[in-house]
């Protein structure tokens, strides 16, 4: 890289020196995420990756794909690009482990309009962060900038995730009967949903992000906002590898209860969840508030203070929940399984 440089390029506002800074800046962020598979480092063409598949029967590749969205407006708005990656990891990975899959490696694209090396490093460490905590190897990814199409401070992030399961090991809601019980598993926050209408509501393009609110416990607007989607991989592992019969699992994002839940429900069943049973975040309830939203609304937008819902057998409601405790997760029996084709019901 020593030779390249092009005054032309750079004249029409792509400068590729700052993105081989960008690249040695992130290159010990990246290392940080490997794990036995990874072959090579940052540089190839593509990402290799040798999966241990020994012990499977029929190994299955899931993968998932996912961005951000306007929560990136957040983070431009405070200056603060270092938790943003998380959300992207924790998006994909997120989906993967509800069909049982564990997140094998990550790939990144950040596309802006103008590549600041800083910027971009603060970028990727959050993004390595959610690879760490995932459990998964960075192995990869595409910085491209794009003047003219974006405002030099704006840019964009998304990635994917692949990941593997024995196919008879995939969760998919076949076993589920009525009379199993769903535990919620606790958000860290609004996460990376339905931030359109949070904006909206909540002015932040001319609010105070930075002075502690009452309503939100001291904390200041934009921290709460900025606060990284939970990534509830390693808690979904214990669960199986303690031998937690977890027949079915989704991931509360964009569309709430009223969109998610249906989704691991069989033909013939509904998930009736109690919705006193968990604590609502004091960050839904100002949203509610300031823009006058409905209830109805309220759980077909966010995910309400529970970021992802287990079905299990009601005789191993007790074990799953000292597994639970001892991994540090805010869990909750919100409901049950129960007949009915509503999909979701909410009491």
């Amino acid at each position: 890289m020593k030779n390249s440089h092009s005054e032309s390029y750079a004249a029409a506002g792509v400068d590729v020196t700052a993105g081989y800074e960008a690249v040695e800046r992130i290159k010990p962020m990246v290392e940080s995420t490997f794990i036995p598979g990874v072959m090579g480092t940052l540089g190839g063409f593509g990402g290799l990756f040798a999966p241990e598949l020994s012990g499977m029967k029929r190994p299955v590749l899931v993968s998932g794909t996912d961005g951000v969205g306007t929560k990136l407006r957040l983070a431009q708005l405070m200056d603060k690009h270092d938790t943003i990656g998380i959300d992207c990891v924790a998006m994909c990975v997120n989906d993967i482990i509800c069909g049982g899959a564990s997140p094998l490696f990550f790939l990144d694209y950040i596309a802006c309009g103008k590549n600041v090396p800083g910027r971009i490093a603060d970028i990727v460490s959050g993004i390595a962060e959610g690879c760490r905590q995932a459990g998964c190897a960075l192995i990869g990814g595409e910085t491209a900038e794009h003047p003219g199409l974006m405002a030099e401070e704006d840019y964009d992030v998304a990635g994917f995730s692949v990941g593997v399961v024995d196919e008879e090991k995939i969760i998919d809601g076949r076993d589920l009967t009525a009379g199993d019980v769903l535990i919620g598993l606790g958000s860290s926050g609004v996460h990376s949903n339905g931030f359109s209408l949070v904006r909206k509501v909540l002015d932040v393009e001319h609010a105070d992000l930075s002075s502690p609110m009452e309503e939100l416990g001291g904390k200041g607007l934009g921290e709460t906002l900025l606060t990284p989607t939970r990534i509830y991989v390693k808690t979904i592992q214990c669960l199986l590898k303690q031998g937690i019969h977890i027949k079915a699992i989704s991931h509360i994002t964009g569309g709430g209860l009223f969109e998610n839940v249906p989704r691991m429900m069989k033909e013939g069943l509904t998930a009736q969840i109690e919705t006193a049973s968990f604590p609502v975040p004091p960050i839904f309830e100002l949203i509610a508030k300031r823009g006058g939203i409905p209830r109805r609304d309220m759980y077909n937008t966010f995910n309400m203070g529970v970021g992802m819902i287990l079905a299990i057998p009601r005789e191993e409601v007790g074990q799953a929940k000292d597994v639970l405790c001892r991994t540090g997760e805010r869990a909750y029996v919100i409901g049950s399984v129960v007949s009915g084709d509503a999909g979701v019901e909410l009491i």
